[in-house]
């Protein structure tokens, strides 16, 4: 049994409006998850120090050029386990400060974001999806023909969940963040 791996993802919300959400696409020579949409994020690095929060810092600035003055972590979400790839994810909630973007085409092929007020809506939807001849049951966002599937639908999901829950204090900590 292989050892399980640690990570964390970003749900890089920028400050500006429309406020969306940043997704990546993963360059398609990749080991892992060529070709599909995520989340800015990957494993824990020697140099994060055992620092999940220092993980999502520094792959928002690998993967897209974000450096972390730029961001504000307003929240933590619970670890989420994958299957396939023996990961335990870790998703941090950041606030993105207007600048540029740069694409790291070894990492990512593309990037893309969906409006805040989408996510948080009912556009997220439990689905399935067929891959070599398997169904695969998932959380689906379908946004401007992209879809949103798997281990990321499902991180979304406890974003929704969470912003929707008045006790969790995402919402407003992220609100309190946002420029109108």
């Amino acid at each position: 049994m292989k050892p399980r791996r640690r990570a964390a993802v970003a749900i890089a919300i920028i400050a500006t409006p429309p406020h969306g959400i940043l997704f990546v696409e993963r360059a398609s020579h990749l080991r892992d998850h060529p070709g599909q949409i995520g989340l800015p994020g990957g494993g824990v690095d020697p140099q994060d120090g055992d620092d999940l929060e220092r993980t999502a810092l520094r792959e928002l600035r690998e993967e897209v050029g974000v450096v972390p003055e730029r961001v504000q972590i307003v929240g933590r979400l619970r670890q989420v386990s994958q299957r396939v790839n023996t990961f335990d994810v870790t998703p941090f909630i950041a606030v993105i400060a207007p600048g540029p973007f740069t694409i790291d085409g070894s990492e990512t092929a593309g990037m893309f974001t969906v409006p805040l007020e989408i996510v948080v809506s009912e556009a997220l939807r439990k689905g399935a999806i067929t891959i070599a001849e398997r169904i695969i049951e998932s959380y689906i966002l379908d946004y401007e023909g992209r879809r949103v599937w798997g281990l990321t639908g499902g991180i979304l999901r406890l974003f929704v969940e969470a912003w929707n829950d008045e006790t969790s204090g995402v919402r407003a900590a992220v609100e309190a963040k946002l420029q109108p």
